[in-house]
């Protein structure tokens, strides 16, 4: 009987069109397979559970006890997003929902008492050096970042985990992408809240991206397809915002990964610090040119007055994932990011990632597959470096050494998101979409978040309390001097 019933929910959860069926399936077989029970037990060797418990329990009594000093020290020189090993992926893995009920106490906690500090009147504690220390705390802990990758047509999964975030409030203000995934970063960065829906919506979408242009073009080097046909594309879906100004609009940090082709040239993330002025259509049409496919793009900026205008005309730019699928160095430099959230659609790297999407131990059965992943990678290092160094044809070069530099990237995050690729999706990976296509690469990408809600929420619980804190108290100050203002010396009503 109780078999019957966890194969009814486990087919409920396979099958779910939305969160809230999929989560009630999943807390039902959290309880039939006695997954509560661990959720309850604190002890376990994947944490320090002494040290989460100790913490809890120091915050809770300076809470109570409105000891203003201790509490403000505790969280200042004690909140880090892993301390005590709270990243570990494996605390997230036993149970479909939810993880030790401690942990879910003591990112609880740290929130209300850092709501605490920020919405009372601390005698000492003034606007000022409240805000910085909010903001010194929102630094120091870091935010979260959601990256999308490559993967041509098939990045249109990354709609579906743009689509599972933003339900649950937890999109990511910093997003990141590289060639396909560069188009739905620059897409999302452009659009508002209140707009989501319609660009979730692929009858609203330019679906047309891809025109095939010939064989002989392709083989001189200028691209087997048409990239007039992809910047009419991009410019239909983008619109013609600059960085500076789509993040004037939406409040999103749109990041752009792009390859030279030069020597002597590094890769660049474009952005909205590093590029104010680019036009963010012209840095996903650099990012989507996938060499030997498109041909190389020169970027486009924005002058003072507004007039379009190549961006370092002498330099040309490829595929952002050639290089840079995932810009995780730059991210955390930039935007003090600490947890990556990475769609991974790239056709070449989901068959490799693991079940977690990540590095993992590796068991004795597995020890054989993982040998043979390893020695393809280094002699397909060594056989793409001798052909990048010695193959007389350009474009051989060019690809050979795109692959080289393929090769040795990492592909995961801290969450790793990845679709289960069959024959019917290669056979789509260059054509152009239909709404129905979208619509069910969407539906793929909610279904490979909602496991993946229960950690990022936690990670991403504390960083928006700080982003929320800062927000207010500068709001209260904007206030405050306006009032200021409105209140004339020397009258009297």
């Amino acid at each position: 009987m109780v078999n019957s019933r966890v194969q009814k929910f486990r087919t409920m959860l396979a099958e779910a069109t939305n969160y809230e069926t999929w989560k009630a399936a999943a807390l039902e077989l959290d309880y039939l397979e006695g997954k509560m029970e661990w959720k309850e037990e604190f002890v376990s060797d994947l944490y320090h559970y002494e040290l989460i418990y100790e913490r809890l329990s120091n915050l809770r009594q300076y809470q109570r006890n409105k000891d203003y000093e201790r509490l403000k020290r505790s969280l200042r020189e004690g909140l880090h997003h892993d301390v005590g090993n709270l990243a570990n992926p494996a605390l997230y893995a036993n149970a479909h929902v939810g993880t030790k009920h401690l942990i879910e106490a003591y990112l609880q906690q740290v929130s209300e008492s850092l709501e605490f500090l920020c919405d009372h009147a601390i005698p000492g504690f003034e606007q000022e050096e409240k805000l910085q220390f909010f903001r010194d705390t929102r630094r120091s802990y870091g935010r979260p970042a959601l990256l999308l990758s490559g993967g041509a047509t098939l990045g249109m999964f990354h709609l579906g985990v743009i689509k599972a975030l933003w339900e649950r409030g937890l999109l990511p203000q910093v997003v990141a992408g590289s060639s396909v995934g560069a188009v739905i970063a620059g897409m999302l960065g452009t659009h508002t809240d209140a707009e989501l829906p319609d660009m979730l919506n692929p009858e609203t979408h330019n679906l047309k991206a891809w025109r095939w242009r010939g064989i002989i073009s392709g083989l001189r080097g200028e691209g087997f397809m048409e990239q007039e046909q992809l910047q009419d594309n991009l410019r239909s879906n983008i619109g013609e915002y600059t960085f500076e100004e789509a993040f004037r609009r939406t409040g999103r940090s749109i990041n752009i990964s792009v390859s030279p082709i030069q020597r002597n040239q590094q890769a660049r993330l474009l952005c909205g610090y590093t590029s104010p002025y680019m036009l963010v259509w012209s840095a996903a049409l650099a990012s989507a040119a996938v060499p030997g496919i498109f041909p190389p793009v020169t970027l486009m900026k924005k002058d003072m007055h507004g007039s379009v205008l190549p961006y370092m005309p002498r330099l040309k730019f490829v595929d952002g994932s050639v290089v840079s699928d995932l810009p995780v160095e730059r991210l955390m430099h930039l935007h003090d990011v600490n947890f990556m959230i990475v769609s991974q659609t790239n056709p070449h790297v989901v068959p490799f990632l693991s079940s977690h999407g990540r590095d993992e131990k590796v068991s004795i059965p597995g020890l054989p597959f993982h040998l043979l992943k390893s020695e393809i990678k280094f002699h397909g290092r060594g056989l793409f470096d001798f052909l990048r160094k010695r193959v007389g044809t350009e474009l051989l070069r060019q690809v050979a050494g795109h692959l080289y530099t393929i090769m040795a990237q990492r592909y995961s995050g801290d969450v790793t998101i990845a679709p289960s690729y069959n024959i019917w999706h290669y056979s789509r990976m260059l054509s152009n979409p239909d709404p129905a296509f979208v619509r069910r690469m969407t539906l793929e990408g909610e279904r490979a978040t909602w496991p993946k809600i229960s950690m990022i929420r936690s990670h991403a619980k504390v960083a928006q309390t700080l982003e929320r804190c800062v927000n207010k108290i500068k709001a209260q100050q904007r206030t405050g001097r306006v009032e200021l203002r409105l209140v004339s010396p020397g009258k009297s009503s």
